[in-house]
């Protein structure tokens, strides 16, 4: 149960991870009007570099992330483990503090990188953000969140007895909208190890942010998380294209103080 409950998780610390890319005009948008009825996306691109954020998110905020529905497509013959269980959330707010910070991020185009190549971009501070969120919801299980030194999308967060959960972003794409929406969406690799037989999942969150004023202002944000079946699941060519399990969050962001710009 602790397996499953640590993988949902993460289906919303992956909405704090990780180029930049344009997404088919409006396909995010309308992703999310379609909800619950989803299909993998197909605009996404491999994931490189950071995902830049815009500068309005920039500083230290205090998310209060609320599960508004949850839904199992393709019940009662495919339910995913822990599926039930995550329904204790459903209504009930849980708060933990972010950051997004401004970092000289390099030209992830070019291979040699003169100080020419170097731009300053928004950023989320990701071992911090998944760290918090991770406590929030399962307290001292968690240990440490740690970053990939030669990759921005590889996450690995260690628990108590030996277990660990590696995050691969894997692919992403961006959209802005005509009224001010910054939407993303990144699909990434899940892998949990440590309480016995290895469980591999595949994990795609979509997320509509949006600024209620000016900078440092309140922000409030849409995401739905589609959990999909991996290869190695016996079900897997039975669900096809389709997630076995969707999430639905609301997420509100207040500023709480000023951040530092990481050199």
């Amino acid at each position: 149960m602790l397996a499953m409950k640590v993988i949902w998780t993460f289906c919303l610390v992956c909405l704090f991870l990780l180029l930049n890319r344009e997404a088919l005009a409006g396909e995010l948008s309308e992703h999310l009007l379609h909800f619950p009825q989803w299909e993998k996306l197909t605009s996404v691109r491999p994931a490189v570099g950071d995902l830049v954020y815009p500068d309005w998110m920039m500083g230290s905020w205090q998310v209060k992330s609320t599960l508004c529905d949850l839904v199992a497509p393709l019940a009662p013959d495919i339910v995913t483990p822990g599926f039930e269980a995550n329904r204790q959330y459903l209504k009930e707010p849980i708060s933990f503090p972010v950051r997004f910070v401004r970092k000289t991020t390099p030209d992830p185009r070019l291979k040699i990188l003169p100080q020419t190549s170097r731009k300053s971009a928004v950023v989320a501070d990701r071992a911090f953000n998944g760290l918090n969120l991770a406590k929030a919801y399962l307290g001292d299980t968690v240990l440490s969140v740690k970053l990939d030194p030669d990759s921005p999308n590889r996450q690995i967060t260690f628990l108590r007895g030996e277990r660990q959960l590696v995050s691969i972003v894997a692919a992403r794409a961006t959209e802005n909208t005509s009224d001010g929406k910054f939407i993303t969406t990144e699909v990434f690799q899940q892998l949990f190890k440590g309480g016995g037989r290895p469980y591999f999942n595949t994990v795609e969150s979509t997320t509509a942010y949006r600024q209620l004023a000016v900078i440092n202002s309140p922000i409030e944000a849409d995401q739905v998380t589609a959990v999909y079946l991996s290869p190695q699941d016996p079900d897997y060519f039975k669900a096809g294209s389709r997630p076995v399990a969707l999430y639905r969050y609301r997420l509100e962001f207040l500023p709480i103080d000023e951040v530092p710009t990481i050199p």
